[in-house]
């Protein structure tokens, strides 16, 4: 058996298929990136609300922990070993604590430390001290970081070493 050449109608039918094919192919293809797109900024959109909510959280908090800090600081040498006082006083560590759960930590800014102005504040520089390498003589308020990234700097009087 031979087989016969397809007439004309038939040819042209079988290439209009072909190239509906492709073009029903590309467009699914198109359709399928744009998802997958769509999907990743919306990730990064739910991952970028959730940081700054937990930010936003946490910078409402340090406030109190500033202002038990500076109460501890001023405990009257008559309530020394007072176990009410005591446990006040270990109130900071535990809210730092717990605080680091949520991957907050408090910078480094304890006299001698090299001052860094991504993480600290110079609100005091002492202009009489010489040297050639700054670094902090006093933390007048604590700074933390979220994830790495600062939040809040740490506040320091600054010399020359």
């Amino acid at each position: 058996m031979t087989k016969q050449p397809q007439d004309s109608e038939e040819i042209q039918q079988d290439t209009d298929a072909q190239q509906q094919v492709a073009e029903l192919t590309a467009d699914l293809q198109r359709t399928r990136a744009d998802f997958e797109n769509y999907r990743k900024r919306v990730e990064a959109e739910k991952a970028t609300a959730r940081a700054n909510g937990q930010s936003s959280a946490v910078l409402k908090l340090l406030p109190v922990i500033d202002t038990i800090d500076r109460a501890v600081g001023h405990t009257p040498e008559e309530l020394a070993g007072n176990k009410w006082v005591d446990g006040v006083a270990k109130l900071p560590k535990s809210l730092e604590k717990a605080l680091g759960g949520l991957d907050v930590v408090r910078i480094k800014a304890a006299p001698g430390v090299e001052f860094d102005p991504s993480l600290h504040e110079a609100i005091q520089f002492d202009e009489e001290a010489a040297g050639d390498k700054e670094v902090i003589a006093e933390e007048l308020q604590a700074g933390y970081t979220l994830g790495g990234a600062p939040i809040r700097p740490a506040m320091v009087k600054v010399t020359r070493k």
